[in-house]
């Protein structure tokens, strides 16, 4: 789907209607959504993703954003890594660097707990997950979702992902980032804009 204003009206419609925010229709499943779109849109959907919040907050619906790229520098500059990693980027190869990423952001270890923290201390309605293109492949989206099912399950979770995520009976469910690399499968989220009010 395009980032344009048919985009933009059924997200509002979707997540200020009651039926979303009380979790009806999903039955007993998390309520976690992926709002794909194209890579080559991402800066539409930043423009998007504002007008979308803004629009919601003039409803009452109030909007948290995490964006795990900014959530990666904050944990590693809390962790006194960042300056090192920065510092010895250019001598290390590009695998080295990525478990290096990898194991110092742990999902379940670091990040999940920190978006944790987060939620507690904040008040919202609806998590918004940013960032997913920019963390990869140190961060695995279908990593943090699964990670997150113990955290995030009271308020509805969205994961803007630029990519497509695909119902296929044969392959079941899957993430493909940048709508080629195939994610692991992960079944527990809806696609935002097959779900109506």
């Amino acid at each position: 789907m395009n980032p344009n204003k048919e985009m933009l009206d059924h997200l509002v419609r979707v997540i200020s209607s009651k039926r979303f925010l009380t979790r009806q229709g999903i039955g007993n499943e998390v309520p976690f959504f992926i709002c794909p779109f194209q890579p080559e849109d991402a800066n539409q959907i930043i423009r998007l993703r504002q007008q979308l919040t803004n629009q919601l907050e003039k409803k009452g619906v109030q909007i948290l954003e995490i964006d795990l790229y900014d959530l990666s520098i904050e944990i590693l500059d809390n962790r006194n890594v960042l300056n090192k990693i920065i510092e010895s980027e250019h001598s290390i190869s590009k695998n080295n660097l990525k478990e290096l990423l990898q194991g110092v952001l742990d999902s379940e270890e670091y990040l999940v707990p920190a978006i944790a923290s987060k939620i507690t201390s904040e008040e919202f309605d609806v998590l918004f997950i940013t960032g997913v293109g920019e963390v990869f492949p140190y961060i695995r989206s279908h990593n943090v979702l699964n990670n997150l099912q113990s955290t995030a399950k009271t308020q509805p979770t969205i994961m803007f992902f630029p990519g497509s995520y695909t119902h296929d009976s044969d392959s079941g469910t899957s993430l493909e980032l940048f709508g080629e690399l195939r994610d692991d499968k992960y079944y527990r989220a809806f696609n935002i804009f097959h779900f109506e009010v």
